[in-house]
């Protein structure tokens, strides 16, 4: 079994074998020199070849089924440790809330209430709570899945086209399968949205779908927010970025693939005022895009968990995870609030080329950015890590790097 570091007294047990899982992990390992145990459905390079992660796999990790007790089990081989139970993926997160009073019996779960947890991944009611605490987002409809209009065509869309849609419940969304399904669409025309929607309602999602106004301006216009909200629900910690480029393919659009930290006091505030207003705590990973239409920032959603892309944070200086340790392990008592990068200091995040990112970003002061900061050594990728010892492993993140390449050549 693992082995871990004598006087560390806990242990990560990790959901996912994704590049989240992977900087978890990472992380862990950079700040407390420990293994953490990842839990997957099957081997995968990225995580069963590493030498920071023990790998363990269940073939049933998405069935809810048994889903509290195949921890527990897994949790014996462990005496003697407090283990942190960690999500990468929302469906993840709410199989864990379900069970959450039979796993917290041997595992510190650092997630908010179910009922919290709910309303708030639910992008409907996301943006309800946004609109009580006078929070940003982009102009919104909402169309029932579960009692579609009979004529589709008919529907009355108040915004003109272009326009996004994507589903209100990540988790129900995750098990339908249909022809052309993304984690979020533009659509250019009626005739588009119509025909998505059909096969929507007929692979039976029936939850809401978010339709709303886009919000122009590339990738670049995006941003990311990460805030750890302590125990007491008081914010702590937030890191914000400019994401530089997003995932283009299918089943990975909306994900950043490039971020440099940055510093905006206004979305934190905007942010504090949600997360309080409804009694956060742990770790919330927020969507934001700037409006040059208004100046404004607008949120998209909130993931209640730390991101794909969470890296971003420690690669920036800010370890993540140390946030968790001392609230939920160690109840340390803190000062104030932390804002990350208010020294100036930045990092590039990437899980893309810079040949890859330079092709795609236009902007010449962002180019210059780029080519500054790998020239300075501040460019991370958090799956190339030198502490890994196999050299499967040290060569894994080369070929990472050329598949991507492969597949978002026909996006650029």
């Amino acid at each position: 079994m693992t082995k871990i570091r004598e006087d560390a007294g806990f242990l990560p047990i990790i959901l996912g074998s994704d590049i989240a899982t992977y900087s978890l992990a990472r992380t862990f390992h950079e700040r407390y020199g420990i293994t953490s145990v990842a839990l997957s459905k099957g081997k995968y390079h990225l995580c069963g070849d590493s030498s920071i992660i023990e790998s363990v796999i269940d073939e049933n990790m998405d069935d809810a089924d048994g889903f509290a007790d195949r921890l527990l089990k897994i949790a014996e081989a462990y005496p003697g440790k407090q283990l942190i139970l960690m999500a990468c993926g929302d469906w993840y997160v709410d199989l864990i809330l379900a069970n959450r009073e039979k796993l917290e019996e041997r595992f510190v779960i650092p997630y908010i209430p179910y009922e919290l947890h709910k309303k708030l991944v639910a992008k409907d009611k996301f943006y309800e709570i946004c609109e009580e605490l006078d929070v940003p987002y982009p102009k919104t409809m909402v169309i029932d899945c579960a009692n579609p209009p009979e004529d589709i065509s008919a529907l009355e869309i108040p915004f003109s086209f272009p326009i996004i849609a994507k589903a209100a419940s990540t988790p129900k969304y995750h098990y339908v399968e249909f022809e052309g399904k993304k984690k979020v669409f533009k659509f250019s025309t009626r005739e588009e949205f119509d025909e998505m929607f059909g096969r929507l309602v007929a692979s039976g999602y029936d939850d809401k779908l978010i339709v709303q106004d886009f919000i122009p301006g590339d990738d670049t216009n995006m941003r990311i927010l990460t805030c750890y909200m302590d125990r007491d629900s008081n914010l702590r910690f937030a890191a914000f970025g400019q994401t530089l480029m997003e995932d283009p393919t299918d089943n990975g659009i909306g994900n950043p693939v490039a971020i440099i930290n940055r510093v905006n006091p206004e979305v934190v505030e905007a942010a504090k005022r949600l997360l309080e207003g409804v009694g956060y705590t742990g770790f919330a990973n927020f969507d934001v895009k700037y409006d040059s239409r208004d100046g404004s920032y607008r949120f998209f959603e909130i993931n209640p968990r730390l991101g794909r892309s969470n890296y971003y944070v420690t690669a920036g200086g800010n370890n993540t995870v140390q946030w968790i340790v001392d609230d939920l392990i160690c109840h340390k008592d803190f000062q104030g609030v932390k804002i990350a990068n208010e020294d100036g200091s930045r990092a590039l995040f990437t899980v893309v080329s810079k040949d890859v990112l330079l092709d795609y970003v236009k902007d010449e002061g962002l180019r210059n950015e780029v080519k500054e900061l790998y020239r300075e050594g501040k460019a991370v990728n958090p799956i190339d890590y030198k502490a890994e010892k196999k050299l499967i492993r040290r060569i894994y993140p080369k070929i990472f790097l050329k598949r991507q390449t492969e597949s978002f050549k026909p996006y650029l």
